[in-house]
């Protein structure tokens, strides 16, 4: 049974959205962007109404997966849980996700590159923290393990390293030695890695301009 558009009209509280009227009644509201080939008079079928409802649907999804990518870049993972959340058919993600794909807006291969990027510059972690952290995003194995392999955790110990200096260069050799060690393992870093960079952070330690380093006091 065909049902022939009577009216459409543009939503006073949501401009980018379109009532359709059928048959002099009101039917489903649609996406602007949905809307745009419909004409008062055309008739449409009981599938093409089903069809546009479901695009209409997803360009929803999808808006609202922008508005979610817009406050932070995304993992795959993160943007189908936050559609899931919101009651987003299985189908309809799938949809969102490759349009997002296509036009490069997620990416977990960027995505993962960026976050470790970022660690090393404002928050150094070391490899284990960093893969703790991608796994939680629902970053793939394989793409964690190919962000990682740049990653210099000697040298990210180094700078974590240095922003607690002050806190602990007033400690004794052991003390300094225990709690900077407690505060890289917390950072993700290896007793190995640990053990390589604490004699450099305890010579790079700032000491009051009176104080003399005795050889006892030397690792």
């Amino acid at each position: 049974m065909a049902h022939k558009i009577t009216a459409l009209r543009v939503q006073k509280r949501n401009p980018q959205r379109v009532n359709v009227y059928l048959d002099g009644k009101f039917a489903f509201g649609l996406a602007r962007i949905v809307a745009a080939w419909l004409r008062v008079g055309q008739e449409l079928s009981e599938e093409k109404i089903a069809a546009l409802r479901e695009a209409d649907a997803q360009e929803q999804a999808y808006q609202r997966a922008l508005r979610y990518l817009s406050y932070r870049p995304r993992s795959e993972a993160e943007v189908r849980a936050y559609l899931e959340k919101h009651g987003v058919a299985p189908s309809t993600i799938a949809q969102v996700l490759t349009r997002l794909r296509d036009l490069r807006l997620v990416d977990d291969a960027a995505f993962a590159r960026a976050w470790v990027e970022n660690r090393g510059t404002f928050r150094p972690r070391g490899r284990r923290a960093l893969q703790s952290e991608l796994q939680q995003k629902g970053v793939p194995a394989e793409i964690i393990e190919q962000a990682l392999a740049e990653v210099d955790e000697e040298r990210w110990a180094l700078q974590a390293g240095a922003k607690a200096l002050r806190r602990y260069a007033h400690l004794e050799w052991p003390a300094f030695r225990q709690k900077m060690g407690a505060y890289l393992a917390r950072r993700g870093f290896t007793y190995e890695t640990i053990r390589a960079v604490l004699p450099q952070l305890w010579e790079q330690r700032p000491l009051p301009p009176d104080e003399t380093e005795t050889k006892g006091d030397e690792p």
